[in-house]
């Protein structure tokens, strides 16, 4: 057997030894603890292990006793002829393959739970690398997200607000959102999706809809703090289920549990006046990089509070401003089209041509009638469409 791998095999049967006795209720803390005094026994047993090499596998597996001097004295042991004890600390692999099996029982990362990244860094390269023509939306979610994270006791949950029309990127965002904040994205236990007309497609059931949505968002919080909660078509959730979950949003100091927390709705509402304001800005022979926030916002909370059979005009959402940041998706141009078109070729490992690019994106139905600026399905079934130009 390879050295490397006895190591971490020897390690691993230490740190499963003498777990007899502790009950699935026992505290984080003291079940770490209770495995570091059983792996410090067991390898004493086996030698007279350094007392250099101990701290630095501590330091290693449960960050205690860390200091530059480790390597230094790892360092003296080893010019003084002491390499047997090399085969136990074999490197880089050994430790990190022992410290990621730990990591799934208790927290030891850097964000306190290893199933939360927090990639800011990768959120941003890859929103500038991947979602095209979208300069408020990269700006803005990128500000609020880090802000968020960053404060050491937000008030409250923070809450984002996607509009636009279908196709400009909203649910590619909040995918791209996932995957930076949690290690299994979408998939994560942290992670609740909900889709109005799939989760709650009868009006008449709205009271169960209410405890059940109640008691998963508290379910999922106590699972993992920060958490994120994502509700798909959000104009059409019933007022009341937006209602029913204002508390778990709203600032209360004695529900801090919530704070670190995020929601997300995404919602068609509001595309027309994005729209509009598209459109005025290219008839004026201006770029659409000058829309500013501040000259987009208020138009679109008018028109989200126009009297309609959508949730947030009747929730109190809006009333009590609790979205703390709305997020608009412009319309997307041609060449915003021809963007998408390249992606779903490199995607997919195949080769393309300018010429490819235009056909596919001249495929797309486009509007207004007279100038035909904007698609009218965003980026959908673009990568459907490339199916059409393979041999």
């Amino acid at each position: 057997m390879a050295p490397g791998l006895g190591c971490c095999l020897l390690l691993l049967l230490l740190l499963l030894g003498g777990s007899a006795g502790q009950g699935p209720q026992a505290e984080e803390a003291a079940w770490g603890r209770a495995r570091y005094e059983a792996v410090k026994k067991h390898l004493g047993a086996v030698g007279a292990l350094s007392k250099q090499y101990w701290r630095y596998l501590a330091c290693r597996l449960w960050q205690e006793g860390c200091g530059e001097e480790e390597e230094e004295e790892m360092e003296d042991e080893e010019s003084r002829g002491n390499s047997g004890w090399r085969w136990l600390l074999v490197g880089e692999d050994c430790l990190d393959v022992v410290s990621a099996w730990y990591c799934s029982f208790g927290k030891c990362c850097k964000t306190g739970d290893c199933r939360i990244v927090n990639n800011i860094t990768g959120l941003e390269a890859d929103l500038d690398r991947q979602l095209h023509g979208q300069h408020l939306a990269k700006e803005i979610i990128v500000q609020a997200v880090r802000g968020f994270l960053q404060s050491p006791r937000p008030r409250k949950a923070l809450v984002l607000s996607f509009h636009g029309w279908s196709g400009t990127g909203k649910n590619f965002v909040t995918r791209l959102l996932a995957n930076h904040l949690y290690r299994d994205g979408l998939k994560s236990e942290c992670v609740r999706v909900f889709i109005s007309l799939f989760h709650f497609p009868h009006h008449n059931y709205v009271d169960t809809y209410k405890a059940q949505l109640e008691k998963q968002i508290s379910e999922t919080v106590q699972l993992c703090q920060q958490s994120l909660f994502i509700f798909d078509e959000a104009e059409k959730l019933h007022f009341s289920l937006l209602d029913a979950i204002k508390p778990f949003m709203a600032q209360h100091d004695n529900q801090g549990d919530y704070r670190r927390s995020i929601f997300l709705f995404l919602s068609n509402l509001g595309g027309n006046t994005i729209n509009e304001v598209a459109l005025d800005f290219w008839r004026a022979g201006r770029v659409r990089e000058e829309i500013s926030m501040e000259y987009l916002e208020q138009r679109l909370r008018l028109e989200l509070l126009e009297p309609a059979e959508n949730g947030y005009a009747r929730s109190h959402l809006l009333k009590e401003d609790l979205i703390d940041f709305f997020v608009p998706f412009l319309p997307l141009e041609y060449q915003h089209v021809k963007l998408c078109v390249r992606d779903a070729f490199s995607a997919r490992g195949l080769p393309y041509t300018e010429a490819a690019l235009d056909e596919v994106a001249r495929m797309m139905v486009f509007v207004p009638k007279e100038e035909k600026l904007f698609s009218a399905q965003g980026c959908k079934s673009v990568a459907q469409r490339i199916n059409y130009f393979l041999p």
